[in-house]
């Protein structure tokens, strides 16, 4: 299984070099300095391979499970090109991101703006990881029928993620703590709009359009989609934040900060909703503090409130409430052309449910 894993990893990854030296081949044929092309090629290599690769990934994954086959090699560079436009929006967010929250590390290296010599060009860096993607939609896509459902798609999806920032910035920057901004439903529209769009539905709905499932007027595929994947989406997300606060650091891979880093997090806004007075009291002196002590204080008040039972709780009910959703596609018809399968959603389900890391 790891090792099936592994090698579908490898293939994707053997795609990259592919993109990102025909990116550089523009550069030189617009005669390009070579200092100019050498440091976007640095940022390319340093930004966008090196994560877990699991949105770009399913779109390749989503494509085969649609058509029910084996793809052809064209069939597969298309949407492991699609995959990797994914990647570079994700790119585009991250080195961004880190700079708006001043973060340190990311990936396990230094983040881009802190390299030495970047620091302030990570700006325009960033805007020129989102650029690679529409430069490779047009030279690969530009005669497809689908092309600009494409470009709106991640247009659109752009701007979602953005909008999704912006309500977690100002609801919870990291120096000034104000829990009377947090509350479960602006958790839930943060998660939806910052995460859901782009790491869920995105990558489907580009394996749809690759696969010509078309609109209709009523019952859209895309539509059933989008009300299976954002669910699915903000279910990643809550049990994202509840293993930052339970998973233990060797199982998670990293040490969790939401608590220290004032972070509008399923697990602060669900103690939110059952806090006593007493209780609220210690959640507002502790919450968000750069201090190790306040941080055992908040969760040993998460042990003593139940939020593991909590969790426990909402996992089953969501998982139940996604399958009832995937059952309300309908089963294959014998007709023509690929139509949405129970299969692609139930993929994504299995590797989130109970998962943890």
């Amino acid at each position: 299984m790891a090792d099936a894993k592994a090698q579908k990893r490898q293939k994707f990854e053997g795609v990259y070099p592919i993109l990102r030296d025909e990116l550089l081949a523009y550069m030189k044929q617009e005669g390009m300095p070579e200092d100019a092309i050498s440091w976007y090629k640095r940022n390319l290599d340093y930004n966008v391979p090196g994560g877990k690769l699991n949105r770009g990934i399913s779109v390749v994954d989503s494509v085969e499970i649609l058509k029910g086959r084996k793809l052809s090699d064209d069939e597969y560079f298309k949407s492991a090109l699609l995959g990797w436009c994914i990647e570079l929006l994700q790119a585009f967010f991250l080195v961004s991101d880190d700079m708006m929250d001043q973060s340190v590390t990311r990936r396990g290296q230094p983040c881009w703006y802190r390299v030495e010599g970047v620091s302030y060009i990570a700006i325009n860096d960033s805007f020129m990881l989102e650029g690679a993607i529409y430069y490779l939609l047009k030279k690969h896509f530009r005669s497809e029928s689908y092309y600009v459902h494409l470009l709106e798609l991640f247009h659109d999806t752009t701007f979602q993620t953005e909008l999704g920032q912006l309500i977690d910035l100002i609801t919870a920057p990291e120096d000034h703590v104000d829990l009377s901004k947090f509350s479960l439903a602006k958790h839930q529209k943060i998660v939806i709009y910052k995460t859901a769009y782009y790491s869920f539905y995105l990558p489907v709905a580009l394996a749809m359009y690759m696969c010509g499932i078309p609109h209709t007027s009523s019952n859209d595929p895309y539509e059933l989609a989008q009300s299976i994947l954002i669910p699915l989406g903000e279910y990643f997300q809550v049990q994202d934040d509840f293993l930052d606060f339970a998973a233990p650091p060797e199982v998670l891979g990293k040490i969790g900060t939401d608590i220290i880093d004032n972070k509008c997090s399923w697990c602060i806004n669900t103690a939110l909703a059952l806090a006593t007075p007493a209780q609220r009291k210690i959640l507002d002196e502790n919450y968000g503090r750069k201090d190790a002590e306040a941080e055992k204080r908040i969760k040993a008040l998460y042990e003593e409130m139940g939020i593991r039972q909590k969790y426990a709780e909402y996992e089953e009910a969501a998982y139940k409430r996604i399958m009832g959703l995937i059952q309300t596609i309908p089963e294959q018809p014998s007709g023509e052309g690929v139509s949405l399968k129970r299969e692609v959603f139930k993929v994504f389900l299995d590797k989130i449910y109970k998962r943890q890391k």
